[in-house]
């Protein structure tokens, strides 16, 4: 998690911007719910009864993720081509934001797999759906500057 929150503060670094406000206001949320998703995780669900109430990811989370993938998404062109990690510099620190998150998301899953260990499901939605949206993000933010980076397939034949 804190990779992913890292790799977003070097995206936030060039969403600073008036044309990249909106994404801005989203990242830094994202940046907090990092926090929050580390601490679902650090603390997971036994049974036993705590002192405190441990913090978990909560469904308005994960579903406010899904609707600003629809926000951002129906600002852009359909997608045509598979796309290269380039263009923008905040769409580079997206694109390795979504590769960093994905790994994370790997893990977590094989963890809950793994006998005697606890994830609660709205981690995993949540890790799920942030990959997905920092792939949404990095074409939004390429379609504010130049576009997306478009793979030729056989190009250097």
């Amino acid at each position: 998690m804190d990779e992913t929150n890292a790799t977003v503060g070097l995206a936030r670094l060039h969403t600073a911007t008036p044309e990249m406000k909106k994404l801005d206001v989203m990242l830094a949320r994202v940046q907090n719910e990092l926090f929050d998703l580390g601490a679902d995780l650090c603390v997971p669900e036994t049974g036993k009864k705590l002192d405190y109430e441990p913090l978990r990811i909560i469904p308005t989370q994960y579903e406010r993720l899904e609707r600003e993938i629809d926000e951002l998404n129906a600002e852009l062109a359909p997608l045509r081509s598979f796309v290269l990690p380039g263009g923008h510099p905040a769409a580079v620190y997206l694109h390795l934001a979504r590769t960093v998150c994905r790994r994370a998301e790997r893990l977590i899953v094989e963890l809950a797999a793994t006998k005697g260990e606890q994830v609660s499901a709205g981690a995993i939605a949540y890790i799920n759906r942030l990959s997905d949206f920092f792939f949404v993000a990095s074409r939004w933010a390429n379609a504010k500057a130049n576009g997306d980076v478009l793979w030729v397939p056989g190009n250097t034949r």
